[in-house]
Parts: structure tokens; C-alpha cells; sequence
């Protein structure tokens, strides 16, 4: 812990370990930096050298100053710039990355101040969203949330040509460089939404086929890296990639489940994290879409987190959900990785969260209970009913069985007496049959 000459309390290490040791023949070595308000204890920075090394960029150290807000022009105080060009040449970092976003004029300032480059966390997390989009839609969406990031920064890139024209009546070629630029941004812009609103309605389609096939909808949800693919994979015997990295999953995917012979559909969706920009909530709008308008939503956290971190991880899981309109979605939490606990753990885990479900994706534990937790949330939606079909209308049984799943059957002289769960919104297709 130090003070800077500003007198703000500041905590400064060096050489950090884990995931964010730094390495010097990486190509780019950060100096991670963050303002906290009181605090600053355990690992304020945990989440952004995390998100560093995902981005491929190795963490030379870290830096935290306590102070109530950031500063508006400079993000830390005055008094601590000095003391951090001393540490990124102590560190011999060339990069600096901030645990905020920073307005265009913070970022300029940093940069004129530490001499090296400065990037916010928006911008590390829109480069870690560039390389792991694969579908056509996803590259749409990360291009959309860069160009709209970007938008406020261009002035920056051309304040060398804004010295060579001026003057009452006159217009500088560094002026019109911007103008020109902001307004084939803003053309881009306008394009992708206009591709992204034609996905989206191909998207409604699709999704009003299962709409009217009845089946259940269930989303996964929650903090990156909590497990959500391997979850799904081992739900459903899907083989989606998986990866030790955050967002290693950015485009939906849906799997059949079959549960007592009725199928739901299990879609994996892209991870949240804290503090999660504002533009890529905008631009995966129609990704998010699937949690939405999903019947119910598995939350998964990582059981193994701290319990300070995992608090904090459902905060904001919650508070993505709220944003995008899906809170009033019926839940279930499911505390995964359980193979990384021992039976102590497992004991507080389950008194800390006790409407929680422990499981382990990766070790295929609890899984059983979940899967009857899933058909319990179901159960208000379906009613138990009586219908005689008659021989001659076999293929209504088949009709049957896609909708309400296992079925208890008794043949008789005049038909098939069938005892059936069937959604109370499909009860007018059989209404005739109804003993």
C-alpha cells in the first residue's frame, strides 16, 4: 500500500502471479490500473487480467488508487501519473489498461502523460469479442459495438492534419478527414443494423416454428467461464467447444434435451461479466433475445468462486437480465463445478444458496436432480388428462406422444386409452379425444 503525492491511498504490485504473471517476450505487457471507491481489497482486479489474458496480453503489473470517483480528465489523480510512468518502466510494460471505460478525453490524456498506449476495458472485451465470433451474425454484432465505440474516438486519430488549415471562412483538411470518416461510420452503422434487423426477423421465424411445436424453451445464463457449454453438452450429448478463456461462446446454440420422453429445447447463450458495456448489451440484443423469450432460464455460477466473487458474479448476471427485460423469467440456480469442492465446501455452499442446485458438468454429478428440477418448473404448465383414440386415428397418438412425451397406455376393444401430461396449451388439439 502507498500514498500518492496527491494524497489518495493506492495499492501498487508487481509481478503478479497466477493467470496475469507477466511475460517478457509477450508482444504487449499491461500495467493494469482501476479506481476503487474504499474497496480495494482482495483482487479488485481479478476480472480485467483475466480478460487480459484472454486477449492475449500478459499483466506486468497492477495498480489501484482509492479515490470516490475517477477523474474526469485524466482517470486517476494528478499526483499518481508520476508515480505510474515510474512503474511501467519498472515493470517494463508497454501498454496501459484501465478497469473502466474512459471518455475519449481520458484516453488521450493517459496516453500523453504515461507515453505508451492506454486501452479501457470496453476495448479489451470488443477485442476479445473480434476473435471469438465465428457466425455471420456475431461478426455483424462485434463490427456494430466496435464502429459505435469508436465513433467518439476519431477525433483523436487526426489531431496531427487539425494544425494545417484554420482560420475565419476556412476549413481544415484534418476537419474534413473526421467529418468524412464519422460519416462512413455512421453509413456502416446504419447498414449493420439493417443486416442485423433481417437476421433477426430469419431468427423470429425459426423461432415461432418452435413456438408452435410446443416444445418448452430453457436459456443458460450466466458469468463467463461458469460452465454453461459443458453444461449443455453434457445435458444434451452436444459436442460445443468449450474453453478455459471468457466469452469462449459468443453465437446461441440450441439442443434437443429429452426429459421422460418430452423434449425441451437448451440453448447456450454468451457469457456476462460485471460492469459489461452498454453497446455490446445493444449490439447481442438479438442474441440475448434467446434468454428472453426463453420459459426458463438456468442460471450457472462457479460454486468454487470465492463467496464474495460469486455474490458478485449473480449481481451482475441479474443485472444483464434486468437490462435486457428477461428478470420476470422464471430461474433455477445451478452452482457448477462441484468436482472442485470437498464435502466442507459443499455443505456452505448448499446453506448459502439453498434453492441451488450443486452439480458437476464436467463429472456428470447432480445432473439427475436438475433434470427433475427442470420437469418440476413445467409441471404448472401441463394438465393430466384422460383420451380414448380410436384405432382408426392412429397417427394422433404419434401426434400425441411429440407434445406430452412418455405416455401410459391400455389397449381396449374401442381404442387406446392414454393417460397423458399434456400443455395446457395444446389441450384444444385433443379436446375430441377427452374421456
Amino acid at each position: 500500500m502507498q500514498r500518492s503525492r496527491d494524497g489518495r491511498t493506492t495499492q501498487t504490485r508487481y509481478g503478479t502471479g497466477g493467470a496475469g504473471v507477466a511475460n517478457p517476450r509477450a508482444r504487449q505487457r499491461a500495467l493494469a490500473i482501476g479506481v476503487a471507491n474504499g474497496k480495494a481489497d482482495g483482487e479488485p482486479l481479478a476480472e480485467l487480467k483475466e480478460l487480459l489474458r484472454t486477449a492475449g496480453v500478459a499483466t506486468a503489473g497492477e495498480a489501484v488508487q482509492q479515490r470516490e470517483a475517477p477523474d474526469p480528465d485524466r482517470y486517476v489523480g494528478r499526483g499518481k501519473l508520476a508515480e505510474l510512468k515510474e512503474q511501467i518502466a519498472t515493470c517494463d510494460a508497454n501498454l496501459v489498461a484501465c478497469d473502466d471505460e474512459l471518455a475519449p478525453r481520458q484516453e488521450r490524456n493517459l496516453e500523453s502523460a504515461l507515453g505508451v498506449p492506454v486501452v479501457d476495458r470496453t476495448a479489451v472485451i470488443l477485442d476479445i469479442f473480434a476473435d471469438h465470433a465465428h457466425s455471420a451474425e456475431g461478426k455483424l454484432q462485434v463490427e456494430l459495438a466496435q464502429l459505435e465505440y469508436n465513433l467518439a474516438r476519431m477525433r483523436g486519430l487526426w489531431t496531427h492534419l487539425e494544425r494545417l488549415g484554420g482560420g475565419i471562412g476556412t476549413r481544415g483538411p484534418g476537419e474534413s478527414q473526421i467529418e468524412t470518416d464519422r460519416r462512413l461510420a455512421r453509413d456502416r452503422i446504419a447498414a449493420l443494423r439493417r443486416k442485423l434487423a433481417r437476421l433477426q426477423r430469419n431468427r423470429g421465424t425459426m423461432r415461432a416454428r418452435r413456438e408452435r411445436s410446443s416444445l418448452p424453451s430453457v436459456a443458460l445464463a450466466g458469468y463467463t467461464n461458469a460452465g454453461k457449454s459443458t453444461l449443455l453438452n453434457a445435458l444434451t450429448g452436444a459436442e460445443v467447444g468449450v474453453g478455459d478463456r471468457l466469452f469462449h461462446t459468443l453465437d446461441p446454440t440450441t439442443r434437443t434435451l429429452e426429459l421422460s420422453g418430452r423434449d425441451y429445447l437448451l440453448t447456450d447463450t454468451v457469457g456476462f461479466i460485471e460492469k459489461l458495456p452498454h453497446q455490446l448489451v445493444e449490439a447481442f440484443k438479438a442474441t440475448l433475445e434467446e434468454t428472453v423469450l426463453a420459459d426458463l432460464v438456468l442460471h450457472v455460477i462457479d460454486a468454487a468462486a470465492p463467496e464474495e466473487r460469486l455474490l458478485a458474479d449473480i449481481q451482475a448476471v441479474n443485472e444483464v437480465l434486468e437490462e435486457i427485460g428477461a428478470d420476470g423469467t422464471p430461474r433455477l440456480l445451478v452452482l457448477n463445478k462441484a468436482d472442485l469442492l470437498d464435502e466442507d465446501e459443499r455443505e456452505e455452499v448448499r446453506q448459502r444458496h439453498p434453492d441451488g442446485i450443486l452439480v458437476s458438468a464436467l463429472a456428470g454429478e447432480g445432473l439427475g436432480e436438475l433434470k427433475q428440477r427442470i420437469e418440476a418448473a413445467f409441471k404448472d404448465t401441463l394438465a393430466e388428462v384422460e383420451l380414448l383414440i380410436p384405432y382408426a386415428e392412429g397417427s394422433r397418438l404419434h401426434e400425441l406422444h411429440e407434445v406430452a412425451g412418455d405416455l401410459d397406455r391400455e389397449d381396449r376393444p374401442d381404442g387406446v386409452l392414454v393417460r397423458a401430461n399434456v400443455p395446457v396449451a395444446e389441450l384444444y388439439r385433443f379436446g375430441d379425444l377427452v374421456v
